[in-house]
């Protein structure tokens, strides 16, 4: 077992350096291309390796036998984010290498606390109650940017609240579904061809329908309200197994989808502009057009680091860098960047898969279910492939918040994989 630990901690490093290689040579090419000071690259690639360099030696001396790919993907994806913000707005990155810096010390507090995760079930209605609070601040406090309400500012500081609130819901509905799962998978009564457990135990998807509803409404964010709704039914079919509540959440959520079409106008305004930005190509249909020349334009290999002109997209460094990366780095780059985000996610559900305990299972799950929707919702809304939202990309857009709370959640996969280290080849 030592052996195992040991190996699973140097294949960790092994692929770290990798990583970590690759980043650095993408610095060293932004450079040269873009005249950005050398000593700069240089500062920006050691900042990085500080941080991940520590983590692993934090793995090896507090969780030795956990996964050995997920800090080394997050090395990668987090590189290339900081690459391509230094390369597109230079004065932000110092500001996002600060927060990676932050967020690996926050990684490093939360496996501390989290090393006895299962403790946080005792808590489920306070982290209900602080995920309702968090995720409905923004439309009392919040402040509008792109047409949605999603941010609070406090002072210098702008945060979104949903961040934090999708691990506290992930936190409550783990602790939820593993006391009533029983209940949730027994059926008593058939209606529209279905079996439906007793009606007051369909609640809990009632209220996740009405508060995405709210979200879409209020808020005016299709991704977050997606988010959050998906979030649910991903838990509640690893808890009961029954794909019931997947096709009957689905049908809910396009019926209100559709309904908010019709007597929304902002919701009909998104929708129009994905099924024809060119409606309005000065205008609403701008920002995503660009988007749609840049992929287009990177080719297989793409224009090179600092060749293209991806700036000419708005909000580039946050919605929309996953264009940035297609044009300049091409189909091969863009093609990395998403096996990186799928091999994350292979390995989270790896890890729920080989959890010691239901709670630590149903948390992995959550966790891992609330990054892959938001790495598909932002990749499939500057492909067009659904209409566009303002969620971040996990650990490469541009945003202080996004990046804590997507360190915690690596933090927290972590921590449970390692009670499973030998399970996890």
């Amino acid at each position: 077992m030592r052996f195992m630990k040991s190996r699973y901690r140097n294949r960790e490093l092994l692929l770290l350096i990798f990583a970590l290689i690759i980043i650095s040579l993408g610095f060293y090419l932004s450079a040269q291309t873009t005249a950005q000071p050398i000593d700069t690259a240089l500062k920006l690639a050691g900042l990085l390796a500080t941080a991940f360099i520590g983590l692993h030696i934090a793995n090896r001396i507090l969780i030795t036998d956990a996964d050995p790919l997920l800090l080394s993907l997050t090395a990668f994806t987090s590189g290339i984010g900081l690459v391509m913000i230094w390369r597109l707005k230079p004065n932000l990155a110092s500001a996002q290498s600060t927060w990676i810096l932050v967020g690996a010390v926050t990684i490093l507090i939360a496996l501390v606390l989290a090393r006895n995760y299962r403790k946080l079930k005792e808590y489920k209605y306070t982290w209900a109650i602080a995920g309702i609070i968090l995720l409905f601040a923004p439309i009392f406090l919040g402040t509008e940017r792109g047409g949605a309400r999603l941010w609070l500012d406090l002072g210098p500081i702008s945060f979104q609240p949903a961040e934090i609130a999708k691990i506290c819901f992930v936190f409550f509905l783990a602790a939820y579904l593993e006391e009533k799962r029983e209940l949730l998978s027994i059926s008593t009564k058939r209606a529209f061809g279905l079996w439906l457990p007793e009606p007051k135990h369909l609640g809990p998807l009632a209220v996740m329908w009405l508060i995405s509803l709210i979200i879409l409404v209020l808020e005016r964010d299709l991704g977050t309200s997606l988010l959050f709704f998906g979030l649910f039914l991903a838990m509640i079919y690893v808890a009961t197994g029954r794909a019931m509540y997947v096709s009957l959440g689905i049908s809910l959520f396009i019926a209100g989808a559709v309904a908010c079409y019709f007597v929304f106008s902002h919701v009909q305004t998104r929708f129009d502009i994905w099924l024809d930005p060119w409606i309005d190509p000065a205008g609403r249909g701008y920002q995503l057009i660009q988007a749609i020349f840049a992929i287009g334009s990177g080719g297989l290999t793409g224009t090179g680091l600092g060749l293209g002109h991806p700036t000419l997209i708005p909000a580039v460094q946050t919605d929309f860098i996953f264009a940035a990366v297609a044009e300049e780095l091409g189909l091969l780059g863009g093609v990395a960047v998403i096996l990186a985000y799928l091999l994350f996610i292979s390995r989270g559900l790896r890890i729920a898969l080989s959890a010691s305990d239901d709670f630590g299972r149903l948390v992995a799950t959550g966790l891992t279910s609330v990054f892959a929707l938001q790495a598909f919702v932002i990749l499939g809304g500057t492909t067009r492939l659904i209409p566009l939202t303002g969620v971040t990309l996990p650990y490469m857009s541009y945003g202080g918040s996004s990046i804590l709370m997507n360190f915690i959640l690596l933090a927290l996969l972590l921590a449970i994989s390692a009670k499973r280290g030998d399970s996890l080849e």
